[in-house]
Formats: structure tokens, C-alpha cells, sequence
């Protein structure tokens, strides 16, 4: 090898390195936030896909994966270009009223939220034989000293970490023995059906994809971890691939369910556990224990997570210091407020006879309230020249974003209109 293909080898090698350097440097906030997206709600949501109808709704995660990264996107850029998060650009732009509708309503469903997290934590080891009355209070505590007493560097590893425990579904889903040919023709060729409870699911799938805290806490993060618009590419990709690998998670639960319980005469899943448990005998039960592993890690992330959101956006709403990388004392309404959503979504999971699924369906109709109006919140922020100088959504962005809302209002309203009906 002569010494200028040596050179020249070397300058590749370097080249690849810089760039996977930069862009482990600015992975997180996408990766995290899409992936915390598939918490226990989600899990349940995309099991009783596949245990009632098997393959056939895998199609809609292609839509679903277009429309999250096009919302999640317009989050990133509106935090890297502007430095500030969503709450703050609503309150400057729309005031107050705005921001407190925003605050009271993303407040009750992320309560709603925490709960069911906690509730999910509950379920999962619950397989084990572990107590709701151990195992909640101890994820409490974990996750409030993770957040409270860390700081945002160290505690975002240890959260993308979590978010790589996800991959145990897919592990989950070779060992259900699908048929792979006819899940990969039905993921790219739709199935129709008249059925309402299809359609239903079909909602529900979609619903479940873009929430409101997601944006809050996106922008948030974007900006306390100080990205601008000179390393915004790299924030985009990191976006787009937390986007992509949230939806391959889900489908590899869809199927594994699919393969499985589809099949079989199991009741219907009511609860996130009892799909994990419907799984060992078809599946074997490292399968089922995988399954189970996965839903007590997403439970703590989104547990940690979630309630960030909320304090983020009514901090920043208000006024109030706030980031993971203060102190108590510098940011004590935001710490404050993480400890009484933690404290409290824990103490509901453990009052006796609580209808829990109640609280996590008003939850999801408050979710299906704010969610319209944070999209067009988002859009109509991101085409401010004044904000976003030459950032500003293109044409074809706001085409596809546009529609993007458009489709995502009328799911969500089909959403709460069948929930509170059924």
C-alpha cells in the first residue's frame, strides 16, 4: 500500500471517528424522549394489537414513525435555534392564559401518567412475586435520587443505557417464532377491516405515538444540554434514529404477541403484566421474563421522565429556574414539584381498590385535550421568521406537518369520543 493510500485511509478513519465522536456527544434528548415514549401504556397498547389481531396491524407503525419524527424534529429545532424551551416561547408569544391551560391540562395527564408507570413497575414485578408495597416506594426513591441528586450529564447516560434494556423485546419476539414473511408483508401492506374494535386499535396505536409532554420535554433537554444551530444536523439525526428505533421496538412487541397470544384463547389483556405472563407458554418463559424486564425499565424511565416534563414546562412557564444541572436551592419550585409528582403518582398505585384504569383513561382524554393545541402551538412557533430566521419549516415541511396535525386531532378527538363511549 503506497504512503498517499495510507494517508488517505487514515484521514477516513479519522473522518468517521470525528463524526461518531460528535454525534455520541449530542445523543440524547431524541433517543430518550422517543424511546421513554413506549412506557407502560404504550407496551399495553401495542401487546393488545397483536393479541387480537395478530400481524395485521403492523402497517400502521410506518405512518406513525413519519409523523413522530416530523413533530419531534419541529421540537429540536425550535430548542437548538431559539434556546428556549416550548413553555417559554408559548408564554412570549401567546401569554399567560395560554401557558396556564397548558400547564393545568399537561399537568393532570402527566399525573395521570406517573401513575400508570408506577402501576406498570407494580405489574411487572408482580411476576416475580415482589409486593407493590416494596417495589413502588423503592422506584421512587430511585428515580427521585437519580434526577435530584445527579446531574444532566451523568444522568443522560444512565438513561440512554435504559433505553438500549428496550432491545430485550426483540429477543423476546425470536424466541415467539413468528412467521417473518407474512409480519413483513403486513407491515407494508395495509390490512383493512370494518370492524370497530380495529379501528379502535388503530387509534389507539397512533395516539400513543405523539403525547404532549414529549415535545416539552424534548425542547427542554435540547436546550439545557446546550445544542445551537452549529451542531443542530447532528440533534436531527439523533432525533430522527431515537424516532426509527422506538417503532422497531414496537413492532417486535406487536409480534411477539402476534406469534403467540393471537393464537391462543387468552382473555383479553387488560393489564401490561398479563401479557408478559400469556407469553411463557408459547414462547418459553425466558421469553416472558425478557418481556417482563423490559416493561419494569420502561416503567422507571418514563417514571423519571415524565414528571421532568411537567416540572420543565410549568417552571418555565412561571418563570422559575429550572434544569437538572442546579442545585436544590438554585431551582427549588422545579425540585420540588419533580418530588410531589413522584411522591404522589407512587402513593396512588398503593391505595387499596383504586380503579386505576379509570385514572389512566381520564389521563389519556386530558393528553387528547392539550395535544391539538401544543401542535399547532409548535407550528405555528416554528414558522416565525422572528424566531426562526432561516430554521423556519420549508414548504414541504409544513405540508407534511400540517397534515401531520390534521390527521393526529381527528385520531385523537375519534380517541376520547370512543374511550369515554365504550
Amino acid at each position: 500500500m503506497t504512503q498517499a493510500a495510507i494517508r488517505s485511509r487514515r484521514s477516513l478513519i479519522f473522518l468517521i471517528s470525528s463524526r461518531l465522536a460528535a454525534f455520541f456527544a449530542v445523543l440524547g434528548p431524541g433517543f430518550i424522549t422517543a424511546n421513554v415514549d413506549n412506557d407502560p401504556g404504550g407496551i399495553l397498547t401495542y401487546s393488545q394489537a397483536g393479541a387480537k389481531f395478530g400481524y395485521q396491524l403492523l402497517w400502521t407503525l410506518i405512518p406513525t414513525t413519519i409523523a413522530l419524527i416530523v413533530v419531534q424534529e419541529m421540537a429540536a429545532r425550535m430548542g437548538a435555534i431559539t434556546g428556549k424551551g416550548l413553555s417559554d416561547l408559548i408564554r412570549e408569544e401567546f401569554g399567560l392564559r395560554a401557558t396556564f391551560f397548558t400547564m393545568i391540562v399537561l399537568g393532570f395527564a402527566d399525573f395521570g401518567n406517573i401513575i400508570a408507570e408506577f402501576a406498570g413497575l407494580s405489574s411487572g414485578m408482580g411476576i416475580f412475586g415482589i409486593s407493590k408495597y416494596i417495589v413502588v416506594p423503592i422506584g421512587a426513591v430511585l428515580v427521585w435520587s437519580l434526577i435530584v441528586r445527579g446531574r444532566y450529564k451523568p444522568v443522560e447516560r444512565i438513561l440512554v443505557f435504559a433505553s438500549l434494556i428496550y432491545f430485550a423485546y426483540p429477543v423476546s419476539a425470536f424466541f415467539a417464532r413468528p412467521n417473518w414473511d407474512l409480519a413483513l408483508k403486513q407491515t407494508f401492506i395495509p390490512t383493512l377491516s370494518s370492524d370497530p374494535a380495529y379501528l379502535v386499535m388503530i387509534i389507539g396505536l397512533v395516539g400513543t405515538t405523539i403525547t404532549p409532554w414529549m415535545q416539552f420535554y424534548l425542547q427542554a433537554a435540547v436546550v439545557e444540554k446546550g445544542i445551537d444551530r452549529r451542531n443542530y444536523a447532528i440533534c436531527r439525526l439523533d432525533v430522527i434514529t431515537g424516532c426509527i428505533v422506538t417503532d422497531v421496538i414496537a413492532f417486535f412487541i406487536v409480534v411477539a404477541c402476534g406469534a403467540t397470544i393471537y393464537h391462543s384463547n387468552h382473555p383479553a389483556i387488560e393489564d401490561v403484566g398479563q401479557a408478559a405472563l400469556a407469553l411463557r407458554p408459547f414462547a418459553g418463559k425466558f421469553a416472558s421474563l425478557l418481556f417482563a424486564a423490559g416493561l419494569i425499565n420502561a416503567s422507571l424511565l418514563s417514571a423519571a421522565i415524565l414528571p421532568l416534563a411537567t416540572s420543565y414546562n410549568v417552571c418555565e412557564g412561571l418563570g422559575f429556574e429550572s434544569g437538572i444541572d442546579k442545585r436544590f436551592s438554585e431551582a427549588p419550585v422545579f425540585y420540588w414539584l419533580y418530588t410531589l409528582l413522584v411522591g404522589g403518582g407512587a402513593a396512588f398505585v398503593l391505595i387499596p381498590r383504586l380503579p386505576l384504569l379509570k385514572v389512566i383513561l381520564w389521563s389519556q382524554v386530558a393528553n387528547g385535550i392539550l395535544l391539538p393545541f401544543v401542535l399547532v402551538y409548535m407550528l405555528l412557533l416554528v414558522n416565525r421568521p422572528r424566531l426562526m430566521g432561516g430554521y423556519k419549516n420549508k414548504a414541504w415541511q409544513n405540508w407534511i406537518a400540517w397534515a401531520t396535525a390534521a390527521v393526529m386531532i381527528l385520531l385523537t378527538f375519534a380517541y376520547i369520543y370512543t374511550s369515554i363511549v365504550s
